[in-house]
C-alpha cells in the first residue's frame, strides 16, 4: 500500500493580488518541501483571492489569473520544487462572461484547481456544483465543470474537487468512488460560521464513505470584506476516521502520511459516471521526493468553546480588514457601555494598543460612571485615549435651531459621529461603529450619528452575546495571568445610550433575553408571525418587534460592513426590499 507525505497549507490570500498570492504559494511549498511533501495543497481561488466577486467579469483578470498560473508553475520550477505536484486554485474561463452578449451556452468563467508539477499544468478540474444561497452567488459568476479530474501521483489515483462539492451529495464524490480512486482531494473557500467546525467534520466523514476513499480538506483563513475564514483543514480516512485536523483562525502546515490502496495497473474506463460527469485522467510522471525521518504526524487540535471561537473571528476579520486596505489606525467612541468595550477590546486584540483610538464624548446626560469606566478600560488595554466633550457643539445647535425631544437626542449622537469622522479625516484613522446585531435589528440607532463607521466589528453579534463575549475575555486573561480589559461595570450595569435623564434601553425596547430570541427565530431562521408565537412568544411583544425590523430595512441598507459569523449576517446574506408593505400580522 503507497504512502503519500500530504502537505494542506491553510494560508491567507488576498482578493486581487495575484503576485502576493503566488508568492505565499512558493513560500509555503518550499515549507512542505523541507518536510519531505510529496504533494502539496492550497485553498481554493488560492491565486485570486476569493470571493473575487463581478471582478469575475473583467477579462484583463481572467487572463490576468490565466497567466498566473502558468508563471507559477515555471517559477516553481526555479526554486527546485518542480518535483513536487502542486495544487492551487484560480480563476480560469473557457469562453466569454455569461453576462456578455457573445456569451456560449455550457462555456464561461470557471472556479478551477491547476495541478502543478515538473513547470507545467499536468491537470485542471473545474467546480461542479455551484452555491447560490446566503452569501454565494456562484451561478452568477461561473459554468459548472462536467469532468472528474482523477491524476495518479505515486502509484494512487487522486481526485480533484473545490468546496461546494462536498457539501452536496452525488456529482464529484460519488463519481470518485466509480472511477476507484484512493484519495480526494478538496480545496476550500468556506466561510466562518459558529459552530460550522461540528458541522464540517461529519460531513467529510459522509463523503469519505461516498467516495470510498480518503479525503483532504484544505481550507483558507482570513478576513475578506465580511466574510471570515477559520481554516480547520482536516483529513478522514475511507472508513471516517479523523487522521489529522489544524487549529482554527491561524496559518498552519499540516503535514501528515497517509497510507492509500494502490492505483489499478491501467485506467479505468472513463465513460460517463454520477452526475453525468465524465473522469479526464492524468499522471504526474517521474519519482517524488523521498520524505527522510520518522513518519508525518499532523495532529488533531480540538475545536475551542463558542465564545472563543467568535472571538478569534471578530478579531481576525478585524484586522485583515485595516491590514489589507492599508488603515493605519482605528478610532471609536468609548462611551463605558458594554458594545463600545467590546469593540475597543477586539480592536486591541487585533492591532494592539498603539493603533486605537478611543474617544470618550460626553454630554450633560452623560452619568460620572460611564466616563469613568471608559477611562478605566482606556487604562487596561493601552489604547490611546481622548476626551471630547460634547455638549458645547449641541449647546450651539440648539441655540440656532428649535429643537426638543427625539431630535436632540438623534443631535447628540450625530455630533459624535462628525467628531470621530474629523478625527478619521485629519488622522487617516478608520472609524469602528459599535452597533451590535439587536440593535441593527430593531432601528436601535441614530443615521449619521452612532451609526457612523467604516467597519463594525460586532455587526453580526447579538446583544446577550456581547456580555458572553466580554465574560470570556475577562475570563481567559485571568487565566493567563493578564488584567481583563473590559471593566466589571461595563458587563453589570444596564444599557443605556444616555441620550436623556436616566435613559435606558428597556425604555424603548424588550429586555434583550425576550428580544434576542424573537429576533433569531425572525431573521435567523425566518421564522413568521405564527411560528414565534407557536414557540412561546408573547403575540403583543412579537408584533412589536416585527413592526420595528421591517421598518428598519432602509437603515441597515446603509450600515457599515461587518464580520459574519452567524448563519444569516445582515447584507448578502439577508435580502429584503427596503420598500415593502407585507407585514407579518396582515
Amino acid at each position: 500500500m503507497p504512502t503519500l507525505r500530504l502537505a494542506l497549507c491553510q494560508v491567507n490570500p488576498t482578493v486581487g493580488d495575484l503576485t502576493g498570492n503566488a508568492e505565499l504559494v512558493r513560500a509555503w511549498t518550499r515549507r512542505a518541501a523541507d518536510t519531505g511533501a510529496q504533494l502539496v495543497a492550497f485553498p481554493e481561488m488560492m491565486l485570486t483571492g476569493y470571493p473575487v466577486e463581478d471582478l469575475v467579469f473583467r477579462r484583463s483578470f481572467v487572463a490576468a489569473s490565466k497567466a498566473a498560473v502558468a508563471r507559477l508553475a515555471a517559477d516553481l520550477a526555479a526554486d527546485g520544487l518542480g518535483g513536487v505536484p502542486v495544487l492551487v486554485g484560480y480563476l480560469d474561463a473557457d469562453g466569454p462572461p455569461q453576462v456578455s452578449g457573445d456569451a456560449e451556452p455550457g462555456r464561461g468563467a470557471r472556479n478551477a484547481a491547476a495541478l502543478l508539477h515538473d513547470g507545467g499544468v499536468v491537470a485542471t478540474y473545474f467546480k461542479h456544483h455551484l452555491p447560490n444561497y446566503g452569501v454565494f452567488d456562484e451561478d452568477r459568476y461561473f459554468v459548472p465543470g462536467d469532468m472528474l479530474t482523477v491524476v495518479r501521483i505515486g502509484g494512487v489515483d487522486v481526485a480533484l474537487t473545490i468546496c461546494e462539492d462536498l457539501w452536496q451529495s452525488g456529482g464529484p464524490f460519488a463519481a470518485a468512488r466509480q472511477a476507484g480512486v484512493g484519495l480526494v482531494l478538496n480545496i476550500n473557500g468556506s466561510p466562518y460560521e459558529l459552530n460550522k467546525d461540528d458541522i464540517r467534520l461529519p460531513l467529510v466523514r459522509r463523503r469519505a464513505a461516498e467516495a470510498g476513499a480518503t479525503i483532504a480538506y484544505v481550507n483558507m483563513i482570513g478576513g475578506q470584506d465580511e466574510l471570515v475564514f477559520e481554516g480547520d483543514s482536516m483529513i478522514v480516512g475511507a472508513d471516517g476516521e479523523l487522521l489529522a485536523r489544524a487549529p482554527q483562525f491561524v496559518e498552519h502546515l499540516l503535514v501528515h502520511d497517509v497510507d492509500l490502496p494502490a492505483a489499478a495497473s491501467a485506467p479505468g474506463d472513463d465513460a460517463e459516471l454520477a452526475d453525468g460527469l465524465r473522469v479526464v485522467r492524468a499522471a504526474v510522471r517521474g519519482d517524488l521526493p523521498t520524505p527522510d525521518g520518522p513518519a508525518a504526524t499532523g495532529g488533531v487540535m480540538e475545536p475551542v468553546a463558542d465564545e472563543a471561537e467568535v472571538w478569534h473571528a471578530l478579531v481576525l476579520g478585524l484586522r485583515d480588514y485595516v491590514d489589507k486596505n492599508h488603515f493605519p489606525s482605528v478610532v471609536l467612541g468609548l462611551s463605558g457601555g458594554i458594545d463600545s468595550a467590546v469593540v475597543a477590546a477586539l480592536a486591541v486584540d487585533a492591532l494592539g494598543p498603539q493603533r486605537v483610538v478611543g474617544v470618550s464624548l460626553p454630554s450633560q446626560h452623560s452619568s460620572e460612571h460611564s466616563r469613568s469606566d471608559a477611562a478605566d478600560l482606556a487604562k487596561r488595554t493601552g489604547l490611546d485615549y481622548r476626551v471630547e466633550p460634547i455638549q458645547p457643539m449641541v449647546d450651539t445647535f440648539l441655540a440656532n435651531m428649535s429643537l426638543s425631544g427625539v431630535t436632540v437626542e438623534n443631535l447628540q449622537a450625530r455630533v459624535r459621529g462628525v467628531i470621530l469622522m474629523a478625527l478619521s479625516n485629519q488622522e487617516g484613522h478608520l472609524v469602528l461603529t459599535t452597533g451590535n446585531k439587536s440593535e441593527l435589528a430593531v432601528g436601535y440607532s441614530t443615521l449619521y450619528g452612532d451609526s457612523v463607521g467604516g467597519f463594525n466589528p460586532v455587526k453580526d453579534v447579538w446583544k446577550t452575546l456581547m456580555w458572553r463575549l466580554a465574560k470570556w475575555r475577562n475570563a481567559d486573561a485571568t487565566r493567563r495571568g493578564e488584567t481583563p480589559p473590559i471593566p466589571e461595570n461595563s458587563i453589570g450595569k444596564p444599557p443605556s445610550a444616555e441620550l436623556s435623564p436616566g435613559q435606558l434601553d428597556s425604555d424603548t425596547l424588550p429586555d434583550y433575553d425576550v428580544l434576542d430570541p424573537i429576533l433569531i427565530g425572525y431573521v435567523d431562521g425566518d421564522l413568521g408571525r405564527d411560528g414565534l408565537v407557536e414557540s412561546g412568544h408573547d403575540p403583543a411583544v412579537v408584533d412589536r418587534v416585527l413592526r420595528m425590523v421591517d421598518t428598519a430595512e432602509y437603515k441597515r441598507r446603509q450600515s457599515a460592513p461587518g464580520t459574519k459569523i452567524s448563519m444569516k449576517a445582515f447584507g448578502r446574506d439577508r435580502r429584503l426590499p427596503i420598500t415593502n408593505r407585507w407585514r407579518e400580522d396582515g
